[in-house]
Order: C-alpha cells, then structure tokens, then sequence
C-alpha cells in the first residue's frame, strides 16, 4: 500500500518546495542567532549534519560569508542513483548566508568553530573602535575624566 501512495508523497513534496520556494540546487539561508559578549560579537548557525568539509567562511569587503552543503544520500548498495523519497522534510543543497559586517571589527582574529551541528564565528572588537577614557582639561586647572560609551561624568 505505501508503494502505491510514493508518487503522490513525492509530488506533494515537490509541489511544496516550488510553492514555498524550496528549490533545489538554490542556495538557502541557515538559521542564526547573532548577540554582543564584552569585546566580541558571536554569530550561530544552525547546521546540523553538515559535513565539516563543506563549510566555508570567509570575510572579504566588510561581509562574512557561510557556505555549507548538505547533499542527497545516495542509494546504499553503491549505485550513483538518488533516494526515491517518501517525505523529504530536510533541506539538502546548498546554504549560504551573508552579513555585513561593521567597520570596528578585528577582521584579522576571526575564529570559527563547528560543534554538535553548530557553526560558531566569533568576531573580536578592533582595538581602535573599543570604549576609552578621555581626560578634558578645563580652564580653571581642574580636569573632567567622561566615560566614552556612558555618557557619564565624574569629577
């Protein structure tokens, strides 16, 4: 009984893809959380059963960019012919993912790490664009220290 329903489960599947624009072959975005941690910023990206040897991040122009690749299995006994799928609910393909990048970032010290189906970049604060004190001399002798950042005065 399931053999006679697989062509329906594989065109509804497809039917699918092309009404959601799940196309394959078509790069597709890879959920990500991005947050701030003290002198670093840290983006996550949810990758899992990825083979390490396809991803790919390189920063060039002020952009990051993520490749990743998540191909078709293929049939068991050796043979170069597909899966005949009965639900594909998994993307496979290609995943790519661009974010611009700011210009107070140490381009030179990014570190990537992919743990558990979790591709981590982190992203280290430049030096030049990090929070420093600026003493200001006043007429009278008397110096104002103001936190940059803070907007807060002490005397």
């Amino acid at each position: 009984m399931t053999l006679a329903f697989e062509p329906l489960f594989r065109d509804l599947n497809r039917l699918t893809n092309e009404l959601f624009g799940v196309a394959r072959g078509v790069p597709q975005a890879m959920p990500m959380d991005a947050y701030r941690v003290g002198d670093k910023y840290v983006a996550e990206f949810d990758l899992p059963g990825i083979d390490p040897n396809t991803l790919e991040v390189s920063a060039e122009n002020r952009t990051l960019t993520v490749r990743a690749e998540r191909p078709a299995p293929r049939a068991g006994d050796g043979q170069e012919a597909e899966v005949n799928y009965l639900v594909a609910e998994r993307p496979r393909g290609s995943f790519s993912r661009q974010l611009a990048l700011g210009e107070g970032l140490d381009l030179d010290h990014v570190h990537a790490d992919y743990t558990n189906g979790v591709l981590t970049v982190t992203l280290p604060v430049a030096e030049q664009a990090k929070p420093r004190r600026i003493e200001i001399g006043h007429g009278g002798g008397e110096h104002r220290v103001i936190e940059s950042g803070t907007g807060g005065e002490s005397g």
